[in-house]
């Protein structure tokens, strides 16, 4: 691939046309605000001005709603030899394609797993998709040299593409990306009006649940509106579990025993599920989850003091697995979970303490 076109320059076009270009790729931009698309040219994304011939790639990066519109203009200019979206829904933008009449050969629906709370493409980083999955969605109507491109283009990008059903991806980004958004966000609603000595208790539990309630509603109103079927069959089955929990939390409250018993056991049982389904979540690069031991310790809020910590186990010669920080309510201080292999955690603990950090147990 020699040249491509982003039509769209949010976060996620702005951070393919940065990878592509940091590649060696002549890079053309678009926008339905062109200073959106100057805004990414200025940070290195290519140009926007219009290609002279027909490029390799037209990559278009724009809200669901807007790809088939999108997509059936750009085929019919004959700007590229290829085609594809990178929407987060892809039945019903196909659909609605093939309903179009365009040339279905020369195009491919596809679906970078990455993305930020933020969006624009000041937001946009070459490295957004490094590791991550990219979803291709081929059908029998997909060229083969269109195919390749579009596994150029991740490859380029350095994400790790995977092969699904259109319908079976929506009904899986239904699950694991769109009802956790919503989940996020109903449980930070409750903070909204919440009072204000309960929000000053707000630990790292709370924080990794809401953490992305901070997205954008208009990119998640536009993102739900494309795939409001199958989120709504997920959310039922939460809706259930809700119930059922809630009525077991009524039963504890019982002042009769067998009541009590019931109610601690509907309340273990979605607990344990829980644990049954957190451990199918892939761990570190995408392997099977592995069970980590962690070390916490002490650190003050001070420039230079997390490199100190990493450059201390370093010396130990202990690999840091993953790294959490709670920060100490009212103080200049907090609390950084280092994780490692079990085997590995009494040799760190052991030479962090030598090297005077505090530690707790």
């Amino acid at each position: 691939m020699r040249t491509a076109l982003v039509i769209g320059t949010g976060l996620i076009g702005t951070s393919a046309a940065l990878a592509l270009a940091g590649r060696g790729v002549t890079v053309h931009l678009t926008d339905h605000d062109p200073a959106q698309a100057r805004t990414a040219a200025a940070l290195g994304a290519g140009t926007d001005e219009p290609p002279e011939a027909p490029v390799d790639l037209a990559v278009v990066a724009v809200p669901p709603a807007h790809v088939p519109a999108t997509l059936a203009e750009a085929m019919r200019t004959g700007i590229a030899r290829g085609y594809l979206d990178v929407a987060s829904v892809k039945g019903g933008p196909r659909r609605e394609l093939e309903a179009l009449g365009v040339d279905m050969s020369a195009y491919i629906g596809t679906h970078p797993m990455s993305g930020k709370e933020r969006s624009g493409p000041l937001a946009a980083t070459a490295d957004l998709f490094e590791g991550r999955p990219w979803v291709l969605t081929p059908t029998r109507e997909t060229d083969t040299e269109v195919l390749n491109l579009a596994l150029e283009l991740v490859a380029l990008c350095r994400a790790v593409p995977v092969v699904m059903d259109a319908d079976a991806h929506d009904r899986a980004v239904a699950l694991v990306s769109h009802t956790p958004q919503l989940i996020s966000s109903m449980v930070a609603a409750r903070l909204a009006d919440a009072d204000e000595t309960a929000v000053r208790l707000c630990g790292q539990g709370i924080r990794d649940v809401t953490r992305i309630a901070a997205s954008d509603p208009r990119m998640w109103i536009d993102i739900l509106s494309a795939n409001p079927g199958p989120v709504a069959d997920v959310l039922a089955g939460v809706a259930a579990d809700l119930g059922e929990t809630v009525r077991a939390l009524r039963a504890l409250q019982s002042s009769d025993e067998d009541k009590r018993r019931e109610g601690a056991g509907g309340v273990e049982d979605v607990l344990r599920r829980g644990n049954t389904g957190r451990e199918r979540v892939p761990g570190k690069h995408g392997a099977a989850p592995a069970v980590y031991e962690t070390v916490a310790v002490l650190i003050s809020d001070r420039p230079g003091e997390l490199a100190r910590i990493f450059a201390d186990a370093g010396s130990a010669g202990v690999n840091i697995e993953d790294v959490r920080i709670e920060h100490a309510t009212g103080q200049q201080a907090g609390l950084v979970q280092l994780m490692v292999e079990p085997s590995a955690a009494p040799v760190l603990a052991a030479a962090l303490r030598e090297r005077g950090w505090a530690l707790r147990q």
